[in-house]
This record gives C-alpha cells, sequence and structure tokens, in this order.
C-alpha cells in the first residue's frame, strides 16, 4: 500500500532533500525514522528537491507499508523519532500508482528579503538593507509568467529532459520590512528560484531593466543572468495535485 506523508522542515542543518554519501539530508532523517517506526527498511520519496539550507512550509513524500496504518498514532510515533526541525504533519493512502513527485501538478516557493537586520530572521530570511523599486521588480516578473525556457535561470549540465517551465504566479509583496516574492509554477529547474530573486534584485536597485528581461530569456544564459541569492531565505510553500 502507498502512503503520502505531508510534513514541515527547516533547512537549515541539512544538505537539502536528497540522500548524498557522508551528508545530513531531510530524506535519509525520514528514512531513518520510518524504518524504525515499520521495522523495515523503508524508503521515500520525494516531490521534489531542495538545495541545501532551504526550507519547506509543505513538502509531499510518498512511502511504501505492506499493512494499513492508523494515521493518528503514526503521526505521533514518527515525529518523537524525527529531529526537532522536522514535522509531519498527515498521512493518508493514495491508489498504489499515484507519484508524490510525477503526479504534483505545481508547486509554490516563497523568497523572503528583510531590509533590516532581524537577528530572529538569521536563517530565515537574506537581509538586504538596499532600497528596492519593487514596483519595477514587479513589471519584470510578469515577463517570466507563461511557459518558457528557463535555461538562464538553471544550473549548467542537469539532468533535465526540457528546460521549459509554466509559471502561472510570480509577484513581489511588501509587508513592514519584509519582502516576499511568490512564485508557482508546474515545475522548477535547479536554483532556478534563487537565480530569478537575484536577476530581479538588480532591476530593483536600476542595474538591470525591464525591459532587457526578454532578451536574457532568449539568450537561455545563465552567465547573463544576476547571481544566486542564499538559500536560506528560500520556502518550498504548496504542492499541489490533481482533486481525483
Amino acid at each position: 500500500m502507498r502512503y503520502f506523508l505531508d510534513l514541515q522542515f527547516r533547512g537549515t542543518n541539512y544538505h537539502g532533500w536528497q540522500v548524498q554519501p557522508n551528508a545530513n539530508t531531510v530524506q535519509a532523517e525520514l528514512e531513518k525514522a520510518l524504518s524504525t517506526l515499520l521495522q523495515n527498511p523503508t524508503e521515500i520519496v520525494g516531490a521534489g528537491r531542495t538545495d541545501t539550507g532551504v526550507h519547506a512550509k509543505q513538502m509531499v513524500a510518498h512511502f511504501e507499508v505492506e499493512k494499513a496504518v492508523d494515521s493518528h498514532s503514526f503521526l505521533h510515533r514518527l515525529n518523537s523519532l524525527l529531529p526537532k526541525d522536522i514535522s509531519a504533519l498527515k498521512v493518508w493512502q493514495v491508489k498504489d500508482d499515484f507519484h508524490a513527485r510525477f503526479d504534483a501538478s505545481s508547486r509554490s516557493y516563497r523568497y523572503v528579503i528583510s531590509q533590516t537586520k532581524d537577528p530572529f530572521l538569521q536563517d530565515l530570511a537574506y537581509y538586504f538593507k538596499h532600497d528596492l523599486d519593487v514596483a519595477a521588480m514587479n513589471q519584470a516578473a510578469k515577463l517570466l509568467l507563461g511557459e518558457l525556457d528557463f535555461s538562464c535561470f538553471s544550473k549548467a549540465h542537469t539532468q533535465t529532459f526540457t528546460n521549459n517551465c509554466s509559471l502561472i504566479q510570480a509577484v513581489w509583496k511588501l509587508e513592514g520590512h519584509l519582502l516576499y516574492f511568490d512564485v508557482s509554477a508546474n515545475r522548477f529547474l535547479r536554483n532556478m528560484v534563487r537565480a530569478m530573486v537575484g536577476t530581479l534584485i538588480e532591476v530593483g536597485e536600476g542595474r538591470r531593466s525591464v525591459d532587457s528581461m526578454q532578451a536574457l530569456i532568449e539568450s537561455k544564459n545563465r552567465s547573463e543572468a544576476g547571481s544566486s541569492v542564499p538559500a536560506h531565505g528560500l520556502f518550498l510553500m504548496e504542492v499541489k495535485y490533481p482533486e481525483d
């Protein structure tokens, strides 16, 4: 039987989601806890991969069991085995062929910038003290909507069948001293959101024009885009699936 697991994690202490040799990862901690709880080696498949230091308000993953589980007691026991910076929120049975990664219809990320030095957001927001033209950044962000080739924002030499993604949201919001970039798409490339944010910051600083975004996208050249912003300001916010 296949189950979906809804979870959250703070990525500060982890080398991303995916299991790696000689590195502590979120997937490794989950598999260790699940294997202990189920008394059987258990692998888990996530809806995507997050880089070192990236956080998740919602990550979805699936795993296999031989016997049905009681959701309430299962979550309580699983959380007792997980480290304090990983939390299991919900578990439910799905069809045996339903896949956490391949059946996801969209993913949403948020990047957080703090415009004042806030010690309580040290590992949860990027401190950027310079003034930014948020209106110009939103004008440039609108040019990213739709189905486009986002090679200019992707790490080189990734094993993807295409660099085309369909963005359905890309907007900046200023709330007090915090600046949020909310972006949603059917899929994302490696490092894509952080490269987009770094490029849009250049627009906000006046170092890059709004009109230049079209040529940048058409270039498909990562070196033409801005630098990637730090990982600790990035959150995976939501993973959506078809209602049926």
